[in-house]
């Protein structure tokens, strides 16, 4: 029996830009979207893996609560592949309400 093992996260510390606003983020191993605009990259095909070739700016378009966390939702503007990804403790608590 063949099976093939897929890992569905990778921890990835990285700092980075924001593509959107400029704004300097400082990454902890699971920041995957600007804590100020809430705005991401296409970067990940599994999370954290950064093997996905697209690299298009992700718009958060909308959120959802799951088990009393909030999850954005993003939408590549080149691909128009769409993301969730759970909120963080210092989002910024405007822009998420903004997305309701």
């Amino acid at each position: 029996m063949n099976s093939i093992f897929v890992k569905k996260f990778q921890k990835t510390k990285e700092n980075f830009i924001c593509e959107h606003c400029g704004n300097h983020v400082v990454g902890n191993g699971y920041t995957n979207h600007c804590q100020t605009c809430l705005w991401s990259k296409h970067v990940d095909i599994s999370p954290g893996d950064r093997g996905e070739i697209c690299g298009g700016v992700m718009e958060p378009v909308g959120i959802s609560l799951d088990h009393g966390a909030y999850v954005i939702t993003h939408r590549c503007q080149s691909c128009r592949a769409v993301r969730y990804v759970k909120s963080a403790e210092n989002d910024n608590l405007d822009a998420l309400i903004s997305l309701t």
